[in-house]
């Protein structure tokens, strides 16, 4: 299981860190979705921001140099537009584009990417519950995709008090749910043995 930070590229001798990858293009004028991995997306993506682009592997996408030009919301999606970029037909060969810069937002060394979370068992209190099937990246809060054993699936809120263990060598990921946040996965009928200890 990859770790953060894995094949990033490094400038004068210093990590960079993995911030955005680019989606598709939207509109005709060379704006791109961008799925967004850091914390301070206003900080990261104002006008004249440097930003390290790496080909996504099978993905696609473009190495070199972008420089933001313009940066704006359309609902949670995040809106990116770079230097040099002015058509659709150039948007679209920044697809699967991972975007770097130097380490320094909050949080940012130790963040988690999709790709590293997806197929984890979940456990609480020690027992299998499910699986990580997503994660959902918002201006705001992230969420944990989870699906639960026997169909159900929830939205967790990627934080420390919730998730306070990933162990990806293990597969397996640690949570302390407050109460009701999985009840609705358990109405549907309880566990063989449920209720009967003595």
């Amino acid at each position: 299981m990859p770790q953060p930070g894995d094949q990033s590229p490094s400038v004068d001798g210093i990590e960079q860190v993995r911030v955005a990858r680019i989606g598709k293009p939207h509109g005709i004028r060379g704006e791109v979705t961008v799925q967004v991995y850091t914390d301070e997306p206003g900080e990261r993506f104002l006008p004249g921001a440097g930003l390290i682009g790496r080909r996504g592997g099978t993905t696609g996408g473009r190495d070199g140099e972008l420089t933001v030009v313009r940066a704006r919301w359309n609902k949670d999606i995040l809106l990116l537009a770079f230097e040099g970029v002015l058509t659709r037909n150039q948007a679209e060969e920044l697809r699967g584009t991972e975007l770097f810069a130097a380490p320094g937002g909050a949080g940012e060394d130790d963040s988690w990417y999709e790709e590293d979370l997806v197929g984890l068992a979940v456990l609480v209190g020690g027992r299998r519950v499910g699986s990580v099937t997503g994660l959902q990246t918002g201006e705001f809060q992230d969420l944990l995709e989870i699906g639960v054993d026997g169909g159900a699936e929830v939205l967790v809120p990627f934080v420390d008090e919730i998730v306070p263990e990933i162990d990806p060598e293990a597969g397996v990921i640690t949570l302390t749910p407050p109460p009701g946040l999985l009840t609705l996965n358990e109405e549907s009928g309880a566990t063989p043995g449920q209720g009967d200890s003595a």
